[in-house]
């Protein structure tokens, strides 16, 4: 089977794994991201890490800080730095939601995916996040653990 057109360029080029076990996520929202000259092309090779990222509303403008891409091997002229502030694009009113949730009720905005979308354009999904607690993380660890043993179950008795 052949994909599709739309699908062809869809990647997925890194997943913060962590951010799902140290917050509670809220609310997503899909960010475009400014990059310039070797960084794409290196994005293209799947080099990056948002694990240890986190965004931030700065001087009315959103931005993704400590993200990794890696330097592309081939680029002469137009390097760019692994670990610098990239901005993330996004309109007004979703900045302003963004704002006060981070500013008022002390939320952090953690990056989820970062992937090329369809169109072939880089675009990180942000979470809207409150962080958890030990006993937070225990329990969802418990309630992980039951649903798997209620899904061996199941299997064993439609044995």
């Amino acid at each position: 089977m052949s994909k599709s057109p739309e699908e062809k360029n869809y990647k997925i080029l890194a997943v913060n794994r962590r951010a799902r076990h140290d917050y509670f996520i809220e609310s997503e929202l899909e960010c475009g991201i400014l990059l310039h000259g070797s960084e794409v092309k290196s994005l293209r090779t799947a080099q990056c890490n948002i694990a240890e990222s986190y965004a931030s509303v700065e001087n009315q403008e959103l931005w993704l800080i400590n993200s990794y891409i890696a330097p592309y091997e081939k680029s002469r002229y137009f390097r760019h730095e692994e670990r610098r502030n990239r901005k993330l694009l996004v309109s007004k009113k979703e900045l302003a939601k963004l704002w006060s949730n981070t500013k008022r009720e002390g939320k952090t905005l953690v990056p989820l995916v970062l992937y090329f979308n369809h169109k072939g354009l880089a675009k990180v999904k942000i979470g809207i996040a409150k962080g958890k607690k030990l006993v937070d993380k225990r329990q969802t660890e418990q309630k992980r653990d039951w649903k798997r043993n209620q899904q061996r179950l199941l299997k064993q008795s439609s044995k």
